[in-house]
């Protein structure tokens, strides 16, 4: 989830430009870029780091021109680093992308078998050489981006602009969004409403395949042929901050919708529905020779990890165990050169599973990681990173975090399975169906969420909750709690449904709401039972059930349906409505909810 500004107009586009990027750093801070073009030349500056990291360069060095386009980056393909940094320049042409480019790496090896040579390690720089090609062969540059798109395979929004032609702007989509600001005479372009806002408040947003051209005194709308359509222009009345939220109140909601997409980024380009295989470029681990699996992690990502454990038990030859990050690296673990440590974590940059995984290593253990951020320290002592695409999470409690690791764990399980020879092609093939299909399931339930604020309302004055799940789900359970506590500063404890007895029944009375995860599953029948023991003491049962289940109606007091889905996939989904109920409650109580106190986004100190 990067950022992209063009903008065409009477004023100097280095300022609009930056001013349009301070707005959209959100979206990626690990390096940022402008292209400005100047007659027979295109002025290039990028800088690694921060904004101001690129400010500081063109105080001393300014570009100069009035047709230009900016991007602020988060990585997915290439490290941080200056020549990864967009713009990309080829030619005639320079590029900014937001988005991922699947089939970069045979458009690569088609373009160099032409005597292309690339500076980057970016599936971006692709574009601009596609589109070089094409404006090579006399093509406007409006026909250059549309003939070079459809060569590409995945997402974009994108702006080009080109010598040939300097003042115009080129930009596209396809599933990353777009927005054209109409100002008096000048045009900005964005992928986000808040870098209009300074310039105007009119706005017409992009569809899937529709392209913009804009030039000094006009702009116009294409569609995927090359046809000019008319759009209907829509006048934005949100504040600078409710725009960088997308209109959503706070950013841990919006994070919580971006989560179908956010799922889809972590698997495109690397499931193989045909054969039931998952692709991991340059995976250099060879699993047949490991004897012993350790998930290692800390708070939400050590929930994912104990997911990951049930998940990798179903196709994987071996027991796993998964341990907190700050309680491994004290035990005399007896990692060795069979032992494979999974790091999980948001940042990248956890200091106590950074010690971990060095300990671990220095044992010869190979180290797995799965981690969001691009070149952190974690995926640099990894021997294989899997990436989660999951964008900059802003809210502190981790939510699309959360569910693109349990996505990327499964994808590690199957491809496991498939490697190990545990799961056969046809296993592969239904596996990998039910995953592409589960962005549209989450969305599906995400279109449908009123009546969790009404369930919210109901409760959010009790002082303690019990969660409970089985099976695969239990860890859920403590994620969810854990939600509820991060945000709303309410006490809640999560436990597998089977340990009700164990203790935790002691604490059931009219005072105490126990949210019970009861999909259609193996354990259903069992879960069942630990709410009626619930009920039986005065206890407030608020299920998340299968869509259409009527049998746990008499058992519940409120209920919350979640599309069907295979029991491997139920964690992702149960994710979901237990985030929305945290997030209604915390709402209601009035708490910080995407800086609750004392809580800190990555945890870089013991």
């Amino acid at each position: 989830m990067c950022g992209i500004v063009g903008y065409n107009g009477p004023r100097e586009a280095e300022e609009v430009l930056i001013n349009g990027l301070k707005k959209l750093e959100y979206r990626g801070y690990d390096s940022s870029g402008l292209a400005i073009v100047e007659g027979s030349s295109i002025g290039i500056e990028r800088a690694k780091g921060k904004l101001s990291e690129l400010e500081a360069k063109i105080k001393v060095s300014p570009l100069k021109g009035t047709v230009g386009i900016g991007h602020t980056r988060w990585a997915t393909h290439g490290r941080p680093s200056e020549e990864n940094a967009h713009p990309h320049l080829e030619g005639d042409v320079a590029v900014v992308h937001n988005g991922i480019i699947e089939n970069y790496l045979a458009l690569r090896e088609e373009l160099k078998k032409e005597g292309s040579s690339f500076k980057s390690e970016t599936d971006t720089e692709i574009l601009a050489h596609l589109i070089n090609r094409e404006l090579k062969n006399s093509a406007s540059l409006e026909e250059a981006v549309r003939k070079a798109l459809t060569h590409v395979k995945g997402t974009y929004a994108m702006a080009a602009v080109t010598t040939k032609e300097p003042d115009k702007i080129v930009g596209a989509r396809h599933e990353c969004p777009m927005v054209l600001g109409i100002g008096e005479g000048e045009y900005i372009l964005s992928s986000d409403i808040t870098a209009i806002l300074d310039i105007t408040r009119r706005a017409i947003f992009l569809n899937d395949g529709e392209f913009v051209v804009l030039t000094k005194d006009s702009f116009k709308v294409l569609d995927g042929n090359g046809k000019e359509i008319t759009k209907e222009e829509k006048q934005i009345d949100w504040s600078p901050v409710m725009a960088e939220k997308d209109g959503y109140p706070h950013f841990m909601l919006k994070e919580i919708f971006e989560q179908p997409k956010a799922v889809t980024d972590t698997f495109r380009g690397q499931i193989m529905e045909e054969s039931g295989d998952i692709y991991f470029h340059q995976f250099s681990i060879d699993l047949t020779k490991i004897k012993k699996t350790y998930v290692i992690a800390c708070g939400t990502s050590w929930h994912a990890g104990l997911v990951g454990k049930f998940m990798m038990e179903e196709f994987y030859p071996m027991p796993v165990e998964v341990d907190l990050a700050s309680e491994f690296r004290y035990r005399k673990h007896l990692a060795d050169s069979e032992t494979l440590v999974i790091a999980v974590t948001q940042s990248g940059e956890t200091a106590d599973t950074l010690a971990a995984i060095k300990d671990a290593k220095k044992k010869g253990a190979k180290i797995l990681a799965i981690t969001n951020v691009i070149e952190s320290s974690i995926a640099r002592e990894a021997d294989f990173t899997i990436y989660t695409h999951a964008g900059p999470e802003i809210g502190v409690a981790s939510t699309k975090a959360f569910t693109t690791q349990l996505t990327a764990l499964l994808m590690f399980a199957i491809y496991a399975g498939r490697n190990t020879g545990l799961v056969d092609k046809s296993h592969g093939v239904g596996l990998i169906e039910d995953l592409a299909k589960l962005p549209g399931k989450l969305q599906q339930f995400l279109d449908n969420t009123k009546h969790i604020e009404v369930i919210a309302k109901k409760y959010y004055k009790y002082r303690d909750f019990l969660y409970l799940g089985r099976g695969i789900n239990y860890p859920i359970a403590l994620e969810g709690a854990l939600k509820l506590k991060e945000i709303s500063y309410i006490h809640a404890e999560g436990y597998p449904a089977g340990e009700m007895k164990h203790g935790p029944i002691a604490l059931i009375d009219d005072q105490m709401p126990v949210v019970v995860l009861a999909p259609k599953d193996s354990h259903y029948s069992k879960v069942l039972s630990n709410m009626e023991e619930v009920k039986a003491r005065d206890g407030h049962v608020i299920a998340i059930v299968t869509e259409g289940d009527t049998e746990v109606s008499g058992k519940a007091d409120d209920i919350i349906e979640v599309p069907e889905l295979p029991e491997l996939l139920t964690p992702i989904m149960l994710s979901l409505p237990l985030q929305l109920l945290s997030y209604h409650i915390a709402v209601l109580r009035g708490t910080d909810v995407d800086q609750p106190r004392n809580l800190a986004k990555s945890v870089t100190v013991e």
